[in-house]
């Protein structure tokens, strides 16, 4: 069965590499990965190389549910590319495009069968903007 993929993106007015700083290091990582100001990330690991494995702990401020984000890496290109397999066998890509002053992210990931496509498109883009609002401050 033929998997549905959906692509999210985003444009970041800031250097390359404060971008993938910012999108790649847990002390960041932990300000911005959440789709809404109810939810948070307490906690990050993020040992980027392949076959290196990442987890991100999302959890409600409320304490009413949480769920760790984790996988495999499967290919890293610095300042351009980031591949992944979730723990559930989905796969990610992460694209990062240099255009002058700015960076365009597109990110290309499977849907689940648990929320509607239109749900999972609009939590992983409103994570992608929590994480454009996070850069754009610093």
């Amino acid at each position: 069965m033929e998997k549905n993929r959906i692509t999210v993106k985003t444009t970041i007015p800031s250097p390359t590499e404060k971008v993938w700083e910012y999108y790649t290091e847990p002390k960041h990582i932990t300000n911005w990965n959440f789709a809404s100001n109810d939810w948070c990330c307490p906690a990050a690991t993020n040992n980027l190389q392949k076959d290196g494995d990442f987890n991100y702990r999302m959890e409600a401020k409320d304490g009413s549910m949480g769920f760790d984000f984790s996988g495999k890496y499967t290919k890293v290109i610095p300042m351009k590319l980031i591949a992944y397999n979730l723990a559930d066998g989905r796969t990610v890509e992460v694209i990062f495009s240099n255009h002058g002053n700015e960076v365009e992210i597109s990110q290309t990931f499977e849907t689940e069968g648990t929320h509607t496509v239109e749900q999972q498109k609009n939590g992983w883009q409103a994570i992608l903007n929590n994480f454009k609002t996070y850069v754009s401050s610093k």
